[in-house]
């Protein structure tokens, strides 16, 4: 399973896992397909930050195979 760190591995209409900004103490994850990118750099150690289809907003934990 892929992280998040990078642009190129993430698109919209992926599926991913992020972690929303309100969860990053408890590292709890949403699952959701990516609408777009927010991130412009290519690496990001945190997770490439994405909107999901329905609006909220994290930074890529897991891509889904």
């Amino acid at each position: 399973m892929k992280d998040g760190t990078m642009r190129a591995d993430i698109h919209p209409g992926l599926e991913v896992r992020i972690v929303l900004k309100a969860d990053q103490r408890s590292e709890k994850l949403t699952e959701g397909i990516v609408k777009k990118l927010l991130t412009n750099s290519h690496l990001h150690l945190h997770g490439i930050k994405v909107m999901l289809e329905d609006g909220q907003v994290g930074r890529v934990k897991e891509i889904i195979e």
